[in-house]
């Protein structure tokens, strides 16, 4: 399936895999990329060095492709920007933030800029900062998200530039690409239903809740500090939503959500772990190698799009 974006990046399939801090690490970067997509090592807030040498470990696994997601808010964002410079990762991904000030230098090393966006506004300005491409997310994704579901987004943001449109949230086969390419997509994201990836290195903990999830066990917190964040209910997340309607402060509720998702990614810790997961969680059934789930997905999206 050729595509602006499979020209852009050079790769087989229209896919990226997700930025997922603590879980998209080069295991899974490089198992999607020599599958045809494009694996993304995540940033988060990992210093500098170990971001290097997760790129190094990737491309001793591939010769493919892929890049590295970095949180702008992150206080080593600097840092990061300057990592992926000199270690010529194919291209980056953003959120969090507008990656304005450091396009022109990633430009000139030749990496390609796709940032996450959860509006038009924020998608006409990165058009006018030389961005490549825009992933338009809607609020059906995992972890931190927007206000607007991806199928109102997706078109809106499609119609308002010329650059090529990623669609992610709420896609977890081969009809939500179908979906996504009728609306004008170029290209998807996929997060939540790499985490049932054989190569995924999370806890078998946060694999087996996203496999037993119903299409009601995602739940949204964190609302009212202006970052809300999607994930399974667990005690832990009705937990939050509880001090919430109790009247917690943001900085209070920041303090309890500190250390969370590396509680649930690395200790499978269901009592304090934040097991964040997209709403299709419940269309996921079984683990399978990264390879057969794009197979999978894009062998049904074409004989849709055939009809």
């Amino acid at each position: 399936m050729k595509t602006k974006i499979t020209e852009l990046l050079n790769i087989k399939y229209p896919i990226l895999q997700g930025g997922m801090a603590w879980i998209a690490e080069h295991k899974l970067a490089a198992a999607v990329s020599n599958a045809g997509g494009a694996g993304i090592i995540a940033g988060g807030n990992a210093p500098p060095e170990v971001i290097r040498e997760e790129i190094k470990k990737a491309r001793e696994l591939t010769d493919k492709p892929f890049g590295v997601n970095i949180m702008l808010m992150s206080p080593n964002a600097d840092d990061l920007s300057e990592v992926v410079i000199e270690e010529k990762v194919a291209f980056v991904t953003t959120g969090a933030g507008n990656p304005g000030k450091f396009a022109e230098k990633w430009k000139a090393a030749g990496i390609k800029i796709i940032p996450v966006v959860p509006g038009v506004a924020l998608a006409k300005r990165m058009e006018r900062a030389g961005v490549d491409a825009v992933i338009a997310e809607g609020m059906e994704a995992g972890g931190h998200i927007g206000d607007n579901t991806t199928m109102c987004l997706l078109p809106q943001i499609v119609d308002a530039v010329s650059i090529p449109v990623i669609a992610a949230g709420g896609i977890a086969d081969g009809r939500g690409i179908a979906a996504s390419f009728m609306l004008g997509a170029e290209g998807v994201q996929v997060g939540t239903r790499f985490l049932a990836a054989e190569e995924c290195q999370i806890h078998e903990n946060y694999k087996e809740l996203v496999l037993k999830a119903k299409d009601t066990d995602t739940i949204v917190t964190g609302r009212f500090t202006g970052h809300p964040c999607r994930s399974v209910k667990t005690k832990f997340s009705r937990g939050l939503v509880q001090v919430e309607k109790d009247g917690i402060t943001s900085e209070e509720f920041e303090t309890m959500t500190v250390g969370a998702l590396r509680k649930a990614a690395v200790d499978g810790n269901t009592e304090e772990g934040s097991f964040m997961c997209g709403s299709i969680a419940g269309m996921i059934a079984k683990i399978l190698p990264a390879e057969e789930i794009i197979k999978e997905m894009f062998g049904k999206a074409e004989k849709l799009l055939k009809r």
